[in-house]
């Protein structure tokens, strides 16, 4: 047993990765290591005998532990050199770091002491990177203890939090953290110890840290856990992201900035689009006043002037070679003249809205087919004109007399532009409104469902300056006496009558394009028919009560009918036409009234003459039509409206078909 003892400590002692050396108490070297004999590079008998100094740098042997003076004076088992490694010496003089663990055996009488070296050059080595790695960290770098106390700081942290790093080691993490923070989280570091995971932290909203004199930063910390020989420390990596948060900042000032005044410029531009949709609607209203009033005169004018026309022509026939022949022609001008006012007051109505319109569900390709060729005169032969439309086009509610006028007097735009020859397309295409606004739109379109036509030119362009006017009446870039300036507003007109907006795409030199969208209807469209020849005209002894303000158009009136035997009965209100029709004793057959009266309108006046003559028909005059009228702008199928100014055979005409209807 005593030998196997031998062996196996003799096996231990070589297996052992330290040096193991057994010193007698009079200091000399009784037993060695293969280790040992590795480290110091002496052969084992070179050692056995040797005083243990050989082994130990001159200059330290006095104070090295092993010396036989410091270690048997307090013979305990010991570890040495942990903190800071003592100093070994080889055979050829070379020194080492060493750690050494002492301890003492008793063998009978002799007491030995055994020595356990360790050369920790490597472990020194990797130590030293580690602090040049940690010292030139761009972060600071702060370990603590479980129990919360910094044990690890580098020099950013120095410099960083102002403190020196004998101040921090030894004091708690939290003398880096501002107060408030700590009283709302007092069990943070107790939370990280319990779950001691690497983590980023502050990075979407930095956290805040706090420096020897009380000032505060932004920061982002990164948590990690390291195993220690003695247990485990979180080491945080700390940076000050002040200049990131102040670019933050910045950047947002910026972007707000930005924003408001793009909000402004926004702002200014919807003020400028609803100040001139404003102004065209004050125009608007303005040319419908106007062209309501002088068609009356006109109405006047025209009829009494054809009365004049009948009897001058009469005197000619009789004496072709007498004075009134001249007078013939010369009131043949007037009436030309009286027909192009008449022209014009229509145009100052559909601008403004005012004008009678019928409309119906229509295929828009079908209207543009329809006045192709009259548009390719109107063009002439040296502009082309290319037609491209897209065959499942949605329907749309519009009076398709008003499309018409729309494409004609586009064409007619396009032609003067392009007074050297070039090409007009006319482009229809299905079209969707997704944002709540066009920037480009007069006015802007709401979301839905259009269909999209495109009228463009290869022209002079508009030029910028004017472009906000071209829709307003009576504005023309053209030379004096070549335009009217109504061409435009008329189509403005009709568009925003029917619902629909339209842009204006233009730059001098590069051509316009007229981009127009109407509302889709979910209707059937109606197929496009001729209009069918006038019922013949009523005669007899059919009475008509007029109801009509302007005297001398209500006068005018009861004198064509008269002349064509009606029995006409005048009013020049509605309350007094009220009283005609109490106070007249026999069948009424027609009621032609005004539209826009003092004390009462006409419909108003309709409602109530025909509640007590049921079965009395009704016909309107007006100078211009009123949404009370025709209901959103538009005439119902069955209404009856004549518009002033009329001539004798448009109103003998009319009344004629009321009349004569089932």
């Amino acid at each position: 047993m005593s030998e196997l003892s031998d062996a196996m400590l003799i096996g231990l002692l070589e297996a052992a990765p330290d040096s193991i050396i057994v010193v007698g108490a009079d200091g000399r070297i009784a037993l060695v290591n293969a280790q040992t004999v590795r480290l110091f590079e002496y052969a084992q008998d070179e050692l056995i005998g040797q005083p243990i100094e050989i082994l130990v740098p001159e200059n330290a042997r006095s104070t090295h532990p092993t010396h036989r003076r410091g270690y048997w004076a307090d013979p305990r088992p010991r570890p040495m050199g942990a903190g800071t490694p003592l100093t070994g010496r080889r055979k050829n003089g070379n020194e080492f770091p060493a750690e050494i663990s002492l301890s003492s055996v008793n063998a009978g009488p002799d007491t030995f002491v055994i020595a356990a070296v360790r050369d920790v050059s490597d472990r020194l080595r990797v130590e030293a990177k580690f602090r040049g790695l940690l010292e030139a960290a761009p972060d600071a770098i702060v370990g603590a203890a479980a129990d919360g106390s910094i044990a690890l700081v580098n020099a950013q942290t120095e410099r960083l939090f102002g403190y020196r790093r004998d101040e921090l080691i030894g004091q708690k993490i939290e003398v880096l953290v501002p107060e408030d923070v700590r009283a709302r989280h007092p069990d943070l570091r107790h939370r990280y110890f319990a779950d001691p995971r690497p983590r980023p932290m502050g990075a979407g909203s930095p956290l805040r840290a706090r420096r020897k004199d009380g000032s505060e930063f932004p920061a982002e910390v990164s948590l990690s856990a390291l195993e220690t020989e003695d247990g485990v420390i979180v080491s945080a990596a700390i940076r000050d992201v002040t200049e990131r948060v102040e670019a933050q900042a910045q950047r947002l000032r910026l972007e707000a900035e930005a924003q408001r005044l793009v909000a402004a410029a926004e702002r200014e531009r919807l003020e400028a689009q609803l100040h001139q949709s404003r102004r065209l609607e004050s125009l608007g209203q303005l040319a419908g006043g106007v062209a309501h009033d002088f068609n009356n005169l006109l109405a006047v004018m025209l009829n009494y002037t054809s009365f004049v026309t009948e009897q001058v022509q009469e005197a000619a026939a009789a004496d072709p070679d007498s004075h009134w022949t001249q007078a013939a022609t010369d009131l043949q001008q007037v009436l030309r003249a009286g027909t192009r006012a008449t022209e014009l007051t229509h145009q100052l109505l559909t601008f403004g809205r005012r004008e009678v319109v019928r409309p119906q569900v229509l295929d828009l390709n079908g209207v543009i087919r329809e006045v192709e060729q009259l548009l390719r005169r109107a063009l002439g032969e040296h502009i082309q004109l290319h037609v491209e439309l897209d065959e499942d086009l949605c329907p749309v509610l519009a009076d398709p007399g008003q499309i018409e006028q729309i494409l004609m007097n586009l064409a007619v735009n396009a032609r003067d532009a392009m007074p050297d020859g070039g090409t007009l397309t006319i482009h229809t295409t299905n079209h969707r409104v997704t944002t709540p606004t066009d920037a480009a739109s007069r006015p802007a379109p709401p979301p839905g469902r259009y269909v999209r036509v495109r009228v463009a030119d290869t022209g002079t362009g508009i030029p910028t300056e004017v472009l906000d006017r071209v829709f307003e009446p009576f504005f023309t870039t053209k030379e004096a006496g070549k335009g009217t300036g109504l061409g435009l507003a008329t189509v403005y007109g009709i568009i925003t009558q029917a619902g629909g907006f339209v842009t204006i795409n233009t730059a001098p030199g590069a051509g316009t394009a007229f981009i127009t969208l109407f509302p889709v209807t979910d209707e059937t469209p109606a197929v496009l028919e001729k209009p069918a020849p006038a019922p013949a005209q009523q005669h007899g002894r059919a009475t008509v009560l007029v109801v009509e303000d302007e005297e001398a158009l209500r006068e005018v009136t009861k004198r064509i009918l008269t002349r064509n035997e009606y029995q006409v009965l005048t009013a020049g209100n509605g309350p007094e036409a009220i009283k005609v029709a109490e106070d007249f004793p026999h069948h009424i057959d027609l009621l032609l009234t005004d539209v826009i009266m003092p004390f009462m309108n006409g419909r108003e006046l309709a409602e109530q003459i025909t509640a007590t003559r049921p079965g009395l028909r009704v016909a309107y005059m007006s100078g211009y039509a009123e949404p009370f009228v025709i209901g959103d702008d538009a005439l119902d199928r069955d209404t009856v409206l004549i518009t002033k100014p009329f001539t004798r055979a448009e109103l003998l005409s009319r009344i004629g078909e009321v009349l004569n209807q089932g």
